[in-house]
């Protein structure tokens, strides 16, 4: 008896441990992507634990918290999107997130507390209502006060330094350095041309000079604003090779 009970208990603890092993190798939550800020990071690997288990990342196929209108702007050949997701359609406070495209997935590559008009957003801007437009714009044309940071060899948006750009001393002192980077929003302005070009396509009234560039902490006129290193890092990450686009909205314009 004592020698068939000591068979069965072998037998059991095998069971258990390849039960276990089993479960270790799955890699952890294999769902959905929860939208930014998911406990599992956004936009990052889903499977949980490709490092662990050897198996390819498995990256969203869809910009997350971007809903089908949107989506289906963002053009077929970009594969750097700068989303921008505003915390509320009043809001001045939101959240940049860049993603990168790896094979047909989006990997979310950084993200930085950011600011955009200070009485928040709007699908029909105009000039001076102080609401950053929603919408799909491409990335064509940066510059500032300061010298291009040296982007990455065959990254780089073109690049125009000028004093031009310095905001008027006049303003607050919190305010003068906003413009030492900026990114051209392609929003009513001529791609090709500096982003300080007053060409306004679409007329006066439609604003314009919609920029990312530095964060003074506060909410901005239309533009969107973040951390200097932010800034660094887009200037020497963006590839016009890789047609990077903006997606920028409240949230609950953007799921929509």
């Amino acid at each position: 008896m004592r020698s068939g009970g000591a068979r069965r208990r072998a037998v059991a603890l095998a069971a258990l441990g390849s039960l276990l092993a089993t479960l270790s190798a799955c890699g952890g939550p294999s769902g959905h992507d929860a939208g930014p800020g998911a406990a599992s990071g956004a936009g990052g690997p889903v499977d949980g634990g490709a490092g662990r288990s050897g198996a390819a990342a498995v990256y969203p196929t869809r910009i997350p918290g971007v809903g089908d209108r949107l989506q289906r702007l963002v053009p077929a050949d970009s594969r750097q999107v700068v989303a921008v997701y505003g915390e509320g359609r009043d809001s001045a406070e939101s959240t940049v997130v860049l993603y990168t495209k790896r094979g047909s997935g989006w990997q979310r590559a950084r993200s930085w507390a950011a600011h955009n008009g200070t009485k928040g957003w709007t699908t029909d801007h105009h000039e001076n209502d102080r609401r950053s437009p929603v919408g799909v714009f491409t990335l064509s044309d940066a510059g500032g006060v300061l010298p291009d940071p040296e982007p990455a060899p065959g990254a780089g948006l073109p690049y125009t330094r000028s004093a031009s750009f310095a905001a008027p001393r006049w303003w607050d002192e919190a305010y003068w350095h906003d413009f030492d980077y900026v990114i051209a929003i392609d929003y009513n302005r001529v791609k090709g041309t500096a982003p300080n070009d007053p060409t306004r396509p679409e007329g006066a009234s439609k604003g314009g000079g919609i920029w990312l560039h530095m964060d003074h902490g506060s909410g901005t006129s239309a533009c969107v604003s973040l951390p200097k290193p932010a800034m660094e890092y887009l200037l020497r990450t963006l590839d016009p090779g890789r047609h990077p686009v903006v997606v920028m909205g409240d949230r609950a314009h953007l799921r929509a």
